[in-house]
């Protein structure tokens, strides 16, 4: 085997090339617990994963079909070409800063006689397995549609499911589905398609005893499509391109690539525990940036009228009064919702970003992307979708200083619907405004791709609290899902940490929240985003807890490191996140019963002091400081509903 190395791009490479390899390949992770055999089976591209001597994904097809030629079938593997990639990056907004990436990767080439058809490049790295499909030119075509993808995950019998099923498209509010808005199955066995159409990703698999799997993407763009999990009976998951009824049926379901193309990376991601679910980057690992930011691109906290007050809220006066709650609270923006573009107009809104600019406060607004994708009636709308009005736009919000922007109710998956967010995420740039995305996909990828991408909604979020008791009544369930599930792959927008016992501007009607205060302080630390729009209010400051206050005043948006510490998903989380040199130690409990827990914290074992938040059998919650160098292992009582939260206030190094 002869090994050049190459400087392109990555740190190193290592690469070598094996010629006529035969019909067995296996690539394994640096450390060697991650294996993966890539086979031509009778002439169809097929793959499996081992963790240690264990088997996740059985034996599966791979492929792609295009207008011109079917390449899952008819096949020889012919070439193998291998490399050790490695890659230090840093990006902000992500669960850690820097990271460093080491993966071993082959790309299978693929014949149809003696011409090379297909490669399929595999990476794997220590917690997981990556691949993705390059198309070559075929005779005078530079151009193909991807009609189908044969790609399968066949996990072992006995593995059991935690789906978010895919929405029908064209239901729900003004026919705004699909928008990745449903609820988790738990524990669910395999065998099963969601509602008929699917899950969407990230999907998370148990395998019995042995650990657990995530499979999501990444690094999709204007160039494809969004893709989902389709369920068989026999408990195989099949690439599922959108629905042909997203967008008010409008667009193509399969996408169009120039050619040579390759296709985004499906990801795999594996453990023993939950420790690799939680703390993977693959979604990042794998991307590059697209475009330079236009600016330094700040992040932080915020608040948002609209969750407690919903749309009279949004007005000049409450809207300023908002202002001047979050420079009390030290925060740097405001969210102002829909409807300010009639209720509270233009003029009104530079008067309240430059309000805002005297108390070091920022404007981020709201925009509906229609379009002509659904019928949400909610203004602005029919700007974002159209480049023109949308340039317009975002000069005029950069002449007088607004922050960013949140566009809402998108229309699926298609390719089309990529290359929107894609674009909306390119001007916004040229402006220097940052985007969140509501009614929306999940990112794959984008907060490394895209410098000026902050966070996406996707979940069942924040304002299903305002709206439904039962989702107050089910809060902690799905806070005890989101981390190990959907957060898992990027920024999660979810708007939460209410202190209202009820939401509602009085504070004594509507739906009520049946978790504690702890618990609130709790899920700042257990939902990353980047830019958090906490779900506080104006009267929070004299009716809730000082201590509570206090806490939402200081908590990090932005973070350097997240461990795992315990958990299983639906039933309790406990995880650890780094700011600087400070650990906050975070858990709640969704288990019709009080939870007693004793953890490992060595992150902790060279803090002097620490703040501990804690609820009582009552759900009362009470602050101390204690003194404990040299902790290690730490005990702790979590009432149903209930949380903690452990801060260090002295930390000597960081570990």
């Amino acid at each position: 085997m002869k090994k050049t190395i190459l400087f392109i791009g990555y740190v190193l490479f290592s690469l070598g090339t094996v010629s006529a390899y035969g019909n067995d390949n296996v690539i394994k992770s640096p450390d060697g617990k991650i294996s993966v055999t890539v086979t031509d089976d009778n002439g169809k591209p097929q793959y499996s994963v081992m963790y240690g001597d264990k088997e996740f994904i059985q034996p599966s097809q791979l492929g792609i079909v295009t207008n011109y030629g079917d390449y899952s079938k008819d096949l020889h593997l012919k070439d193998v070409t291998t490399r050790q990639v490695e890659d230090d990056y840093s990006v902000a907004n992500i669960k850690q800063s820097h990271v460093h990436y080491l993966a071993s990767e082959a790309v299978y080439k693929y014949y149809r006689d003696s011409t090379n058809v297909l490669d399929i490049v595999f990476r794997v790295s220590n917690r997981d397995v990556a691949f993705r499909y390059i198309l070559h030119q075929a005779g005078a075509r530079l151009s193909c549609t991807i009609t189908k993808e044969t790609t399968q995950f066949k996990p072992v019998d006995g593995t059991t499911t935690f789906l978010c099923p895919q929405a029908k498209p064209m239901g729900g509010f003004a026919g705004t589905s699909p928008s990745y808005e449903t609820s988790y199955t738990v524990d669910e066995a395999m065998g099963k398609n969601g509602w008929g159409e699917g899950y969407t990703f990230p999907c998370l698999f148990k395998n019995n005893n042995a650990g657990w799997m995530l499979i999501s993407e990444t690094g999709v763009d204007g160039g494809y499509c969004a893709s989902r999990l389709i369920g068989q009976t026999d408990g195989t998951y099949n690439i599922g391109f959108p629905q042909s009824g997203e967008c008010n049926g409008n667009g193509m379901v399969s996408p169009g690539m120039a050619l040579p193309g390759a296709t985004p990376w499906r990801t795999i991601t594996l453990g023993s525990t939950l420790s690799n679910i939680v703390e993977t980057t693959v979604p990042f690992d794998l991307v590059s940036q697209k475009y330079e930011p236009s600016k330094s691109y700040t992040y932080g906290k915020g608040s948002w009228s609209w969750i407690i007050g919903m749309d009279p809220s949004c007005n000049y006066n409450e809207q300023k009064r908002y202002i001047d709650f979050s420079a009390a609270m030290g925060y740097q923006s405001v969210l102002i919702d829909a409807l300010w573009d009639t209720q509270i107009g233009r003029d009104k809104i530079a008067d309240l970003a430059k309000y805002g600019a005297e108390k070091g406060v920022s404007l981020y607004l709201w925009y509906n992307s229609n379009g002509y994708w659904n019928d949400a009636p909610q203004s602005p709308r029919g700007i974002m979708n159209d480049p023109i009005l949308r340039r317009k736009e975002m000069k005029w919000m950069q002449s007088i200083g607004i922050k960013g922007i949140k566009v809402d109710f998108f229309a699926g998956d298609k390719q089309i619907m990529m290359h929107l967010y894609e674009s909306i995420l390119c001007d916004a740039n040229d402006y220097g405004l940052e985007v969140i995305f509501h009614g929306c996909t999940i990112p794959r990828g984008w907060e490394r791709m895209y410098p000026n991408y902050v966070a996406s909604e996707a979940v069942l979020a924040s304002e299903n609290l305002h709206f439904s008791q039962d989702f107050c009544n089910h809060e902690a369930v799905n806070a005890c899902l989101y981390p190990f599930i959907r957060n898992t792959i990027g920024s999660m927008d979810f708007g939460g940490s209410a202190l209202n016992k009820h939401y509602s501007s009085d504070n004594k009607s509507g739906t009520h929240r049946v978790t504690s205060d702890v618990y609130a302080l709790a899920t700042a630390v257990l939902f990353q985003s980047a830019v958090q729009h906490f779900a506080l209010a104006p009267n929070n400051i004299t009716d809730a807890p000082a201590w509570a206050i206090d806490f939402m005043k200081n908590v990090p948006s932005t973070w350097d490191e997240v461990k795992y510490i315990d958990g299983y998903p639906g039933k309790y989380i406990v995880l650890a996140r780094r700011h600087g040199n400070q650990w906050f130690l975070a858990g709640v409990n969704a288990e019709n019963k009080t939870l007693k827990l004793t953890l490992n914290v060595p992150m902790l074992s060279n803090a002097k002091s620490f703040m501990m938040y804690t609820d009582d059998a009552s759900l009362k919650g009470s602050v101390k400081t204690f003194n404990r160098k040299g902790l290690k292992k730490l005990t702790i009582s979590i009432p149903c509903n209930g949380g903690f939260v452990i801060k260090d206030i002295e930390t000597r190094e960081n570990k």
